[in-house]
């Protein structure tokens, strides 16, 4: 009997000694990407107390401006416990090798793309907003300083170039904002281009110069909100600004533009513990709760509203695309930023994204009757009646990212898969054109209804011809290429990064290779940097390109 209990007894231990090695196997394997962040970070980060650059402060002051229109009692960034916030990133399973060594070798040709602009903008444009990618120019079109330069911060970071971020980060020490090449400022733009990079780069690296500067600015779109009913102007005048006197608020602007300031300032007084900065905007987000649901189409808001009246309910045209396109983007990531402290953010998200579902996306018709979703706009009648357009654009792509992430925040699997169909309704805008690239804008033909949707030739041919803008060389499905540009967006390789990491599916990963392939041959000039292409709906050998590469877009493809 004891024999016995003593056999028993080994195998139990043999057992558990096995169950802990396994154990032990799958978690170190399971960790070899977190490991891989882990050794970047290390690598970025190490050190940095004896790189520290010397700050030069700004040749103006914004924290002293003397406001007219002070904005009294401030509203405090929610405190208290947080909601246990879902986890939003798949279980990875470990890599094979040939998986990694494909991997790796798409992660060096990105960094080398990457590095071909950075060193032409070094050496063509450096401390300017943006790189003429063909002429070897440059342009000032934000105020001069140094959007490029900015916007690249984390991109150096994320890509594991140490010497050039430390370069960077020593050269933004420099940057004055007190002084702009533009006597109007435009606030939108600042806030996502300047305040966005910085904060981005500090969060990453941990750099106390990028912290400097970044309440440097944070002041200066601070001064945007000194107006009489503490709503943000669309543009700065830049010197009048400075005296404090009071600005004046524009009678309507794209909704977007004060939508869009909530993550950055909301982050900037996080890591200030300054509540001014988030004062601002909640003022702005109650403005837009309290008017979600009095809209011609109740849950979102016309494209132009009135902050000097704080009328965002007036207007008869809803988009998903430019200049809207950011205010509906931010609500959940706004949402995950307060740690669901802040419901209102759930509420204006929910919101939105039913009745995009109901009104605003719609399933297309074409010839493999593939099921995917494209965001569209509508105008609405006084009765509520939406006429969708059925038209597209690029910047309408990032919606696909924003459904799934929301998806995984708010506990919703229907929002994932709405997410995956919008991501590839993009993604059929790349593969359809001869290029590999989207264009700016389309039409497509929407179907009777999500179910009933099959290819009718007929029907295509007598869409086709209602639309002026139609040319004979367009691919099956598409009625109109308006826009046929491709400007280096990054909005569907965003969606498909985000789709990869939420559902761990590699075909993402070989989606989203395929669409870098093609922007990084179809967008490359003879300086081995990369430009706008004027048509990317006919083949030739040289794409025929803009003298332009805007500061953002083609670091936030690389990027991802």
């Amino acid at each position: 009997m004891n024999h016995q209990a003593r056999k028993y007894r080994r195998a139990l231990f043999l057992i558990a000694v096995i169950l802990v090695i396994w154990w032990s196997l799958q978690t170190k394997l399971q960790g070899l990407l977190a490991s891989e962040f882990t050794l970047l970070e290390k690598n970025m980060n190490r050190g940095i107390s004896s790189v520290l650059p010397i700050v030069k402060p700004s040749s103006f002051n914004w924290s002293e401006v003397p406001f007219r229109y002070p904005p009294g009692n401030l509203i405090s960034i929610p405190r208290g416990k947080h909601r246990q916030l879902p986890v939003v990133q798949a279980k990875f399973h470990p890599e094979k090798p040939a998986d990694k060594q494909t991997r790796e070798a798409r992660r060096l040709e990105v960094k080398r793309v990457f590095l071909d602009d950075w060193n032409a903008y070094k050496r063509y444009a450096w401390m300017k907003d943006a790189l003429m990618p063909i002429s070897g120019g440059f342009r000032d079109q934000f105020s001069g300083w140094a959007a490029t330069l900015v916007d690249s911060l984390d991109s150096l970071w994320i890509l594991g170039l140490r010497e050039e971020f430390d370069e960077a980060v020593t050269a933004v020490a420099q940057i004055d904002f007190g002084h702009s090449s533009s006597g109007r400022v435009n606030t939108f733009e600042t806030n996502i281009r300047y305040l966005g990079g910085l904060l981005a780069a500090y969060d990453l690296s941990k750099r106390e110069a990028l912290r400097i500067k970044a309440i440097e600015l944070g002041d200066l779109i601070y001064a945007a909100f000194n107006t009489e009913n503490r709503m943000p102007v669309d543009f700065i005048d830049f010197e009048t600004a400075k005296t404090g006197e009071g600005l004046v608020v524009e009678n309507s602007v794209v909704s977007a533009s004060p939508g869009t300031l909530s993550l950055e300032m909301t982050r900037l007084s996080q890591i200030t513990g300054d509540a001014k900065y988030y004062d601002a905007i909640a003022r702005i987000a109650d403005v837009f709760y309290r008017g979600q649901n009095r809209t011609l189409l109740p849950g979102m808001w016309p494209t132009t509203v009135s902050m000097s009246s704080e009328d965002v309910t007036s207007g008869n045209w809803y988009t998903l695309g430019g200049g809207a396109d950011s205010l509906y983007e931010y609500l959940p990531k706004e949402y995950a930023l307060l740690e669901g402290r802040e419901p209102k953010y759930e509420v204006m998200s929910i919101g939105f994204l039913e009745t995009a579902k109901n009104n605003l996306l719609f399933r297309p018709m074409i010839p493999n009757n593939d099921t995917i979703l494209i965001a569209s706009s509508a105008s609405v009648s006084n009765e509520g009646k939406v006429s969708l357009d059925e038209e597209t654009e690029h910047l309408s792509c990032y919606l696909g990212g924003i459904y799934a992430l929301s998806g995984r925040i708010f506990g919703n699997k229907e929002y994932v898969k709405i997410g995956a169909m919008l991501t590839m309704g993009c993604v059929y805008g790349y593969q359809s054109f001869p290029t590999g690239m989207m264009p700016e804008r389309v039409n497509m033909v929407a179907c009777e209804s999500f179910h009933d949707c099959e290819w009718d030739k007929k029907r295509f041919d007598k869409e086709k011809k209602r639309r002026p803008e139609w040319k004979d060389h367009l691919p099956l499905g598409f009625t109109t290429a308006k826009d046929p540009r491709y400007i280096l967006r990054p909005e569907a390789i965003e969606s498909v990064f985000i789709m990869y990491r939420i559902t761990g599916n590699p075909i993402w990963q070989d989606l989203g290779w395929d669409m870098f392939t093609a922007i990084a041959n179809g967008t490359r000039t003879e300086r081995g940097t990369h430009a706008a292409v004027k048509d990317v709906t006919q083949a030739a050998e040289v794409l025929p390109k803009d003298d332009y590469m805007e500061a953002s877009p083609n670091i936030r493809v690389l990027s991802h």
